[in-house]
């Protein structure tokens, strides 16, 4: 076992998961306060069309250029979304599911005729779906960890602009902060987590990492700089252990396992979390009893007496 911890590739892709999970667990927390957490799950959806167009254009497995196509995918998504929340009637949510369902099932069209050209079949393009980072190359690797860095150093140094954005728009516009250069900045650290992280997890289980990490750090604090922090944490370790656990099995996709210790640390965070966790709360109504039973016995004394 300890033996796959020793290959130089298999360091590097653990160390890119790890840094995808950091970079998830932030951007995750952010679009949980933006009451957006649906929309991380349509934008990785409508990227897979890109991947495969992108794929069909030049004719190879090249991460920069996958990636490149999945992310005007899903720009072309978020767009959409806008259009038809603004122009009709159609709530945000409904929107979103439209283009989640849209554009993946585009994309399944897709890749079912770009696995039946020359060479398509074998160029891995079936990973996007439930992500393989055992089949990530150096070039690969590297791409991702650039731009996760990339990621958390945005969030990391934007940490004011984003509580003012996310907490108080009116001050935040006030003191000339601008929302719509806010908006876009969202929009583009949202959509390079989900591309850089599909190779990864799949465009089918992105949305968890980056929902699950936050809302389980949410159990612990109120704070968003702590909650941040825990997500980052949250996030970090479930990459890292889901693809460990992946790499000892053959062929084994790594978006599954990253997904399921997440919802671990999820479980976790619902029962011991301190601050809305399952047990705490109930210790805390068992406690409100006994004193709010104290109470009565001390205003009615009658009461110790007949009990």
């Amino acid at each position: 076992m300890w033996s796959i911890l020793l290959s130089s590739n298999t360091q590097w892709v653990l160390a890119s998961t790890i840094i995808l999970g950091i970079a998830a667990g932030l951007v995750g927390s952010i679009a949980y306060w933006k009451k957006q957490s649906l929309m991380s799950d349509a934008l990785a959806h409508a990227s897979l069309p890109g991947v495969v167009i992108s794929f069909l254009l030049i004719g190879e497995k090249n991460l920069l250029i996958l990636i490149l196509g999945a992310a005007g995918s899903a720009l072309a998504g978020s767009l959409f979304i806008q259009w038809v929340q603004s122009s009709t009637r159609i709530t945000e949510d409904t929107a979103m599911g439209m283009v989640l369902s849209i554009f993946y099932g585009l994309g399944i069209m897709l890749l079912t005729i770009a696995n039946r050209t020359a060479g398509g079949n074998q160029s891995g393009l079936d990973s996007f779906i439930f992500g393989q980072a055992a089949s990530m190359v150096r070039f690969d690797v590297f791409t991702m960890l650039g731009l996760a860095c990339l990621v958390i150093l945005v969030v990391c140094l934007g940490f004011k602009e984003w509580k003012l954005y996310l907490f108080d728009a009116s001050f935040a516009k006030g003191t000339g902060l601008s929302l719509t250069f806010m908006n876009i900045l969202y929009t583009a650290v949202l959509v390079t987590t989900i591309v850089i992280g599909i190779q990864a997890v799949g465009v089918i289980l992105i949305a968890a990492l980056l929902i699950i990490p936050a809302v389980s750090a949410r159990y612990w604090t109120h704070s968003f700089r702590w909650m941040l922090v825990l997500a980052a944490v949250f996030g970090g370790a479930s990459g890292g252990i889901g693809t460990f656990i992946s790499a000892l099995g053959s062929g084994w996709p790594t978006g599954p396992f990253i997904v399921v210790t997440a919802a671990s640390f999820f479980t976790i965070s619902l029962i011991f979390g301190k601050e809305r966790g399952i047990l705490v709360r109930y210790i805390q109504y068992k406690l409100h009893q006994k004193e709010v039973h104290v109470r009565k016995v001390n205003t009615h004394p009658e009461a110790k007496g007949a009990k």
